[in-house]
Parts: C-alpha cells; sequence; structure tokens
C-alpha cells in the first residue's frame, strides 16, 4: 500500500517510473501489484509535478488476444477524473447553462470497454481503434434496457462494459481455473485473463461466463442543482448494484449539447468519472466490537487510523453480522475504508494481508453482557434473552431518543435502570425531580431542568411514540408516513395482511408491526394515559394534518445536538428539514462566516438566514409574548 506522504515525496522521474511499472502489469500482465486508490495517489501527484505529461493523456486498455482492428466511427476516449464531490461541482458548473441542466449519473464499472455494432464486437482499444474480440461471443450476455440476452442474437448495436458480475463470480468462479490452473483473485483480473485467451475451449467447458453491460442500463438522473443534495443517494444506490465498479460517471444529459464542447486528445468534456479512490482508503482490521442495538448486537470495527477527506478514521461501522460473512472479514485483513459525502465511514472490501499477519473469526458467539448463546437472526446476530441487561438498556435509550427527550442519554439512563429501577418510558414520566436528584452528578437545578424536559417530551405527535415503540423496521420517518394516514387506534385494529398493504410496508413490516401492537397493547395503552398526544391524520383534529408548517433547516457545528434544535422547532411550529430547496423558509447556522454548501446555496436563492442565538432569542421573544397575552386575558376576565 501506498500512502500520502510516501507518494508527495517521489521525484516527477520516480513517480513516472512507478506508473509504468504499473501500467504494466494492471495492462498487460493481468497482475496489478497495488491498488487502484494507490495507483490513482501516483497519477494526481504527476498531475500537479507535470500537468502535461504524456502519461495523463495516455488511453489505456487490457491487452486481449483479437482478430484484427476496429475502426472506431465515434472515438471510445476515456474519462476525465475527480476526486472528491466539490471536484464534481466544479467540473459541472463550467459547462452548466443553467441550474436546471440535467446530468445522468450512472455506473463507473471495473472491466473491459468495448462496442457491438453491426454483428462485431470491439474493445476500446487506444479509443480510435480496438481489437476483435467477435470470438469471445459465446461467453458473453448482454444486460440492456430491452432485456437479457445473448450478445450474438442481440441484432442492435450496444455500447457498454464486459465484467463478470459479483454474484456470478461467488457461485461459478469458485470452480473455474486459468490456464496455469489458478482461481482467479477478483473479477477484473479474470475478465482480463479470459479476454486475452487465444482459445476458449477451456472456459467454455468450466461454463464460464461474463456480461456485457450496456452503458444506458442503469441510468438516474437530476438538475445541476440538486446533485449535491442527492449524492448520498445515487452513491448508495450505484454501489448496491452487482458489478465491480471504481467510480460513478456524471454526462450532460443534453448529448447533442455534450458532443458540441466536443473533445480533448483523452476525454468527452462533457462527461466526468468520480473516482472512489478520492473517498477511499486501505488499512488493516485491528479488532472488532460488538455494541448493543435495540434489536441485535452491531459490530464496530476498530482499525489502523486513515485520513479521508480531511477526517482522521479509528472506528467503521460494519452494519450486521450478514455484511461480514457476505465479505469474509477477519482481523488481520487489508479493508477498504470508504467515506462518500459526508457519510458515515464503512468497509467496502476485505482481503487477507498474507504472510505476516495473523486473520482471527470476529464473529462472537455468547452475549458480552448476560453469556446467552447468541443467535444467528439473520441478516444480524441477536440475543435471545428478554431479560438481558444490555438489551434493555439501548431498547430504552432508542425510546428515548425517539419519543424526544434530547439531554438524557445512555450514560444516565443507565443510572436511572440501576438506581431507580426504571425499565420502561413509563416509568422515566413517573419520576418526580427528587429521584432524579438522587442520581450521581445531579444538582437541585440540573434534576429540575432534566424533570422540566421530561414533562414537555409528554406533548408528544403519535409517530414520536409508535417510533418509540422499537418496532423492528419501523423509524421515525416510516412512522410518521404511517400515522399521516391512520391513527394509532386504527393501526393496532387492522390485520397483518391490511397492515402489508400500507405504504413502504409490505409483508415483513407487517408482521413486526402486528406482533409488537399486540404483544405491548398494555404498555402502550398505560403510556398514552400519561400522554399529551398529537394526531397525526388529516383532518382528524381539524390542526395537526392540515396545517402548512415553515420549514426550516440547521447548518454547522452547534452546542447541543442536531436532534434538539430540529425538536425545539418542532414546538414552534417549523418543520425541520435536511436540506436547502426552493420552499425553505429559514437557514439557522451556529456561524455566518461558514463556508457552509446550505449557506451559498441559500444565498442564491434569497432564503432568511438567522444566527442560531439571534433565533434561539426570537423563541424567548415569543414566549413572553405570550406570557404576555396570557396575563392581559387574565385582567380582562375580571371586569
Amino acid at each position: 500500500m501506498l500512502d500520502d506522504a510516501e507518494v508527495a515525496n517521489m521525484s516527477l522521474q520516480e513517480v513516472v517510473a512507478a506508473i509504468e511499472y504499473h501500467n504494466q502489469k494492471y495492462w498487460v500482465d493481468s497482475e496489478p501489484e497495488i491498488s487502484d486508490e494507490s495507483y490513482d495517489l501516483l497519477v494526481r501527484h504527476l498531475s500537479f509535478l507535470d500537468p502535461r505529461h504524456a502519461l495523463l493523456s495516455q488511453v489505456h486498455a487490457p491487452v486481449v488476444a483479437g482478430n484484427g482492428k476496429v475502426i472506431h466511427t465515434d472515438p471510445m476516449l476515456s474519462l476525465d477524473k475527480a476526486y472528491s464531490l466539490d471536484e464534481l461541482i466544479s467540473w459541472a458548473e463550467k459547462f452548466i447553462r443553467t441550474k436546471r441542466e440535467l446530468l445522468l449519473i450512472q455506473p463507473k464499472y471495473d472491466g473491459i470497454s468495448a462496442i457491438w455494432k453491426d454483428g462485431v464486437l470491439a474493445t476500446r482499444g487506444d479509443g480510435m481503434e480496438g481489437e476483435d474480440i467477435t470470438d469471445k461471443l459465446p461467453l458473453l450476455e448482454l444486460e440492456h434496457p430491452e432485456g437479457i440476452f445473448p450478445l450474438a442474437e442481440f441484432k442492435k448495436d450496444a455500447r457498454g462494459e464486459i465484467v463478470i458480475r459479483t454474484d456470478d463470480f461467488k457461485l461459478l468462479y469458485s470452480n473455474i481455473r486459468n490456464k496455469n490452473g489458478r482461481s482467479y483473485k477478483n473479477p477484473r483480473n479474470a475478465v482480463a485473463g479470459i479476454m486475452g485467451l487465444k482459445d476458449i475451449t477451456l472456459m467454455l467447458l468450466q461454463h464460464a461466463k461474463l456480461s456485457f453491460i450496456d452503458y444506458s442500463l442503469y441510468s438516474m438522473q437530476c438538475t445541476f442543482e440538486e446533485l449535491r443534495e442527492k449524492w448520498e443517494f445515487f452513491v448508495e444506490k450505484i454501489e448496491s448494484l452487482p458489478y465491480p465498479m471504481d467510480g460513478i460517471v456524471i454526462k450532460l444529459a443534453d448529448r447533442d449539447y455534450s458532443r458540441s464542447l466536443g473533445n480533448t486528445a483523452h476525454h468527452p468534456r462533457g462527461e466526468i468519472a468520480f473516482k472512489f479512490s478520492g473517498v477511499r482508503k486501505e488499512t488493516i482490521l485491528k479488532d472488532v466490537e460488538w455494541s448493543f442495538g435495540k434489536n441485535a448486537l452491531t459490530p464496530v470495527a476498530l482499525i489502523e487510523p486513515v485520513e479521508i477527506s480531511g477526517t482522521t478514521i479509528r472506528h467503521v461501522s460494519l452494519h450486521n453480522l450478514q455484511n461480514i460473512l457476505d465479505r469474509d472479514i477477519h482481523t488481520g485483513d487489508i479493508v477498504t475504508v470508504e467515506r462518500a459525502g459526508d457519510v458515515i465511514p464503512y468497509i467496502l472490501d476485505s482481503r487477507p494481508a498474507g504472510e505476516g499477519m495473523e486473520r482471527k473469526n470476529c464473529i462472537i458467539t455468547h452475549c458480552p453482557s448476560c453469556g446467552s448463546l447468541l443467535v444467528r437472526d439473520l441478516p444480524e446476530l441477536r440475543c435471545p434473552n428478554a431479560s438481558c441487561p444490555e438489551t434493555l438498556l439501548a431498547r430504552l435509550v432508542a425510546s428515548v431518543k425517539n419519543i424526544g427527550i434530547e439531554h438524557l442519554g445512555e450514560p444516565n439512563i443507565r443510572r436511572m435502570m440501576q438506581v431507580l429501577m426504571v425499565s420502561s418510558l413509563k416509568d422515566i414520566f413517573a419520576l418526580k425531580i427528587e429521584d432524579i436528584a438522587r442520581l450521581e452528578g445531579f444538582a437541585e437545578k440540573s434534576a429540575k431542568n432534566l424533570f422540566e424536559e421530561i414533562q414537555s417530551a409528554k406533548n408528544v405527535p403519535d409517530w414520536q411514540i409508535l417510533a418509540s415503540l422499537n418496532i423492528k423496521g419501523i423509524g421515525p420517518n416510516i412512522a410518521k408516513g404511517i400515522l399521516k394516514e391512520h391513527t394509532l387506534q386504527e393501526l393496532e385494529s387492522m390485520s397483518e395482511e391490511e397492515l402489508s398493504l400500507l405504504d413502504q410496508i409490505g409483508p415483513e413490516r407487517a408482521c413486526a408491526i402486528k406482533k409488537e401492537l399486540v404483544r405491548q397493547k398494555e404498555y402502550l395503552d398505560e403510556l398514552l394515559e400519561v400522554l399529551t398526544v398529537k394526531v397525526s391524520k388529516k383532518g382528524l383534529d381539524g390542526t395537526s394534518g392540515n396545517e402548512e408548517k415553515p420549514a426550516i433547516c440547521f447548518t454547522g457545528k452547534m452546542p447541543e445536538k442536531r436532534s434538539y434544535y430540529e425538536n425545539l422547532a418542532a414546538k414552534y411550529g417549523y418543520e425541520a428539514v435536511d436540506s436547502v430547496t426552493g420552499s425553505l423558509a429559514l437557514l439557522v447556522t451556529a456561524e455566518l462566516s461558514s463556508t457552509s454548501s446550505k449557506i451559498k446555496k441559500a444565498e442564491k436563492a434569497g432564503i432568511k438566514i438567522m444566527l442560531l442565538d439571534d433565533w434561539l432569542a426570537s423563541l424567548n421573544e415569543q414566549e413572553e409574548k405570550k406570557e404576555v397575552q396570557a396575563g392581559e386575558q387574565g385582567e380582562l376576565s375580571l371586569f
């Protein structure tokens, strides 16, 4: 693995020699010695040292066993590259005509670029002429917007990438050997190796299969002004596809306009590739810790620290047991860590580190809290003990968060369970100031403040109550959607089949909802007795469903958690949102000098921006006005 510091110290001669060596290993020998991320570090350093170096404009393609040259009527060039979302935005700003310019978002497959035209299959080659590989047709299946076909039977033209699907590689290629009798290391290595064969008989006998993916098969679109807001969604969608990929392609959707921009010697101006290597680094997985969630144990990876996008990362989510099994993750592995956009970092890939590093199974068998034998309830690892102390704590912490008691965190909830015998939200709502004052760290004032916040949380929307029940798959957003159309009482009376027909529910969630509403009925009835519930269903109470609330958004680092301010905003009649759109009424920021993209967007759209302190002061003014009005009404009543 190469790191930033090592590459940064290379001279021009050293970095050129390194790139030429690794080009030979990757494109000719099909035996890469470094990761794509390390290779891209070398290329970016060369572009810094000598932006016009010939190596930067070369169009590469794997060496294949072809049957002659094919001239491309339209050049099949490489793509310019961006390594961050900001670089991507800067590229788009050069060419968009308005902020409503449409962009296409497509996967950047990691295979061999090819074109199927007039019954001939050809590689990209140097962009101007490629190799005729029509003899490989018996191995190829086309995935096209019109369907899936043996490529030889498809009568139209297609342009795309030859790859081995990740699911096919797992199922088929564990039993397929190359001409030297060894298994292939990864899908891309297998594609290059098979395309380099003059005789494919051995592959046909082993039932090898390759896929030719038309570039238009998976394509999403958005306007330029939506790109930053939707970027994480696009990354997530594309990475869920079953193909080897090393980035995302962004194109101007207007093909005629894009063509009018022309090409450089290396790439078309109207397209660009976002390389995952800008947000990915390789490191060593040192250990795995298992923490308790409300319904399962959650694995967290401890890694050798790496810096990505200016942030040093030491802990990475592993999501669940299924993810560890699917990626064959062990301690001691070399792992690829990704942090795209500003999302929580996660492990994308794992491979054995080789000699000198012991590889250990990281999956535990017994509960760290109560010692019970854990159950593999895929995709989760779960403690079956209903009385497990840490599971009960995790569920209560989640309930407290969803009901909106922001200043009551895990340490104090743990103390409440140990000292005050609290076991549910109902118990927390029953606490008195003197009860809270018994807890370590609480003086009279802090106990009073927490008590008042707990009392304030008794005025609650019905969807927060549903979210607080910890039903698997039912978080705040889905709970809010359900209760816009149905009350809690209606939900309790619905059958499992009726529940499954609700938007975003389906059979699995319907089963969980029905089971938990029956199991928790007594608890829910007791909880509703102490709460003042705001009903969400349209028209039912004459207010909640029909009122159009002003949208508010928060940006920048703030003294309290973001959810604290969002809940506060809700109490004063705002609808908290995550992004800046034309319908936003107010953007609240910790500092006006911030370079936040939300502030820039709000300024351009003419949206009102307020400092956090000023906004909080305005809420205090509202309270004072209410008190004055209440006093005046009281005085008037005397006459």
